[in-house]
């Protein structure tokens, strides 16, 4: 993390949680964005359901299904995860929460870390 700056190092969080989606997930997210405020990782990723999930979506029954599967899946591989984002900011996660929306395709993954990146990076 020294000497990198805060674009820098939530760029590097965006492509590693785009190489997650495509590698554990099995789809990449059409879009990713990475916010570091203070002491939490905010991760927005937009088109992650398959065509088959968004068929499904179509209803309630259908739409908690996949929230279940996602959530099962995304705590299979919290400590994956957790590991990635401490390598690239140095700091120790304290909890990770998730959120997807069925209706949009976007899911939220919220770090909280154990200090405040954000005053101690540049730019």
């Amino acid at each position: 993390m020294k000497g990198k700056t805060k674009g820098q190092i939530e760029a590097e969080v965006s492509e590693a949680m785009i190489k997650f989606e495509k590698e554990y997930m099995g789809r990449g997210p059409t879009e990713t964005r990475t916010y570091i405020i203070k002491d939490m990782i905010f991760v927005r990723l937009k088109g992650v359901l398959t065509p088959a999930e968004r068929q499904l979506a179509k209803d309630d029954e259908g739409s908690l299904l996949i929230k279940q599967v996602r959530v099962r899946l995304l705590e299979g591989a919290r400590r994956l995860l957790e590991n990635l984002v401490s390598e690239l900011t140095d700091a120790k996660v304290v909890s990770m929460h998730s959120d997807i929306s069925t209706k949009t395709g976007e899911r939220v993954i919220i770090f909280t870390l154990d200090r405040d990146l954000e005053s101690r990076l540049p730019g």
